[in-house]
């Protein structure tokens, strides 16, 4: 399991990566400036975790940390392998979308030493590359712009799952915080199921959900619950 985790005193909140990225999916197609190509770009945005569908159905825990491994930490020997499993089913539905959904991982690797994740990055730009070939100008001409896309709309789905609701000083989980073509978008609580973007990117309001489960420090499973939220 290579959840999301949020912290808390006596237990741990852990949503699965799928369920994240299918939140991130439906910010996407609620976007009002609609990406080129839609349907491909959208389609990578909601299945850039596929990968671990499966996996993030039982936690694998941390000893030497005591407690879930998270998407930061998990094992590489197990990490690497999935992605590239995602990204390949990706790619089999979709060659665009699968393009995005490498660059994304690749970008995580950029200044990579070690020779595991060296080698995989460099297949996924073999692929990139691969890819490219096949593309239309339209579509390369808004590959990047429709990765940054994916980054903002990912970035705004863990910023939901990492912190509790209504609360003002959450940072961000990129460091550049939430911009896009050279807007920068904040957070807005209304209430503490209820926010908004400013500016608002979105026609019309909507409502988000994703499930969790709840763990204890003795591991022992509390329960499951939907997190439900409304964007205005």
């Amino acid at each position: 399991m290579r959840v999301i985790i949020r912290e808390r005193s006596d237990s741990f909140l852990l949503f699965g990566q799928h369920e994240h990225a299918l939140m991130a999916g439906e910010f996407a197609r609620r976007w009002g400036d609609r990406p080129i190509p839609l349907e491909p770009t959208i389609y990578a945005i909601a299945n850039h975790d596929l990968a671990w569908r499966e996996p993030d159905r039982e936690a694998l825990w941390n000893e030497e940390k005591d407690r879930p491994y998270s998407f930061m930490d998990y094992p590489l020997h197990l990490k690497l392998p999935a992605q590239k499993w995602g990204i390949d089913q990706v790619e089999a539905h979709n060659p665009y979308a699968g393009c995005l959904c490498s660059m994304h991982y690749a970008r995580f690797l950029l200044g990579a030493e070690c020779s595991e994740e060296i080698e995989f990055r460099d297949g996924e730009f073999e692929r990139q590359a691969r890819i490219n070939e096949g593309m239309s100008v339209a579509e390369l001409e808004n590959l990047e712009r429709n990765f940054r896309f994916l980054r903002l709309c990912d970035g705004i789905s863990l910023f939901l799952c990492l912190n509790e609701p209504g609360g003002d000083d959450n940072p961000p989980p990129y460091p550049g915080g939430f911009e896009f073509e050279g807007t920068r978008f904040g957070i807005v609580w209304e209430d503490g199921r209820t926010l908004s973007l400013d500016p608002n990117p979105f026609p019309e309001a909507f409502e988000v959900g994703i499930s969790d489960r709840t763990v204890g420090r003795d591991r022992r499973l509390f329960g499951s619950d939907i997190l439900e939220l409304r964007i205005t």
